[in-house]
């Protein structure tokens, strides 16, 4: 096994590995610089088109928005829209094909949307569209663990700026404590305060975390919101 991340399993899921023995040494560097330099990337189609959509329906709901990024097959949309049902849940990821797949059991409600689009580009869209998000989850994403990809994660991404302004709280989830440790101290630099606690639900939200459990792994959950004075 060289120095480069590998991944082992433990029962029916997947641990992390990886070539960091700590908190990115590049991490502040790379937090500080996207904070003074906006991101200025041309849009997708294919998100501008999708965002227009759903952005009619947004604007004419009187009510909270929870965005739900990443939201894979949606099971974790439809049991934010379950669990809030005076809500708006939208839940947005880039694969078509986990968008499309059948998880209706969970619950066929109407207060919850699936939308195909860039995160990159939909959140930039959603600032400038104004948003009323209370909660935006971001729930075990691809944490990226070579230390060479430090830029593929979201608190290392060009759009973190953008990111950290979407909800009044954010919320992450991960099996990787060091990913959630990273994006806490990213936003301690932006001026935000966030909590790093287990997670101890009872009812998973997300396949992903129904396996992590499965076998055995702690998962975590961060919570950043604005600081109080």
């Amino acid at each position: 096994m060289d120095n480069e991340m590998k991944e082992q399993l433990t029962g029916d899921s997947k641990i992390i590995v990886t070539n960091q023995k700590g908190i990115h040494e590049k991490l502040e560097e790379i937090v500080e610089k996207h904070l003074t330099h906006p991101f200025q990337k041309p849009y997708q189609a294919h998100t501008k088109s999708a965002f227009d959509e759903i952005n009619a329906i947004v604007q004419a709901f009187d009510g909270p928005i929870i965005l739900d990024s990443c939201c894979g097959v949606g099971q974790s949309t439809r049991l934010l829209a379950k669990r809030n049902p005076d809500a708006l849940v939208i839940g947005v990821d880039k694969s078509a094909h986990r968008i499309n797949r059948n998880v209706e059991e969970i619950y066929d409600g109407d207060n919850f949307h699936l939308i195909r689009a860039d995160l990159n580009d939909f959140y930039r869209l959603v600032k400038a569209a104004n948003w009323p998000i209370t909660k935006h989850y971001i729930l075990y994403p691809n944490p990226w663990p070579k230390s060479k990809h430090i830029q593929r994660r979201w608190h290392g991404s060009a759009v973190f700026p953008v990111l950290i302004t979407l909800g009044e709280q954010i919320i992450l989830r991960s099996n990787w404590r060091l990913y959630l440790e990273e994006f806490e101290q990213a936003a301690d630099i932006a001026g935000l305060v966030a909590e790093l606690t287990k997670v101890n639900d009872a009812e998973p939200i997300t396949p992903f975390e129904a396996k992590y459990q499965a076998s055995g792994q702690q998962c975590w959950q961060l919570l950043v919101k604005e600081a109080s004075y």
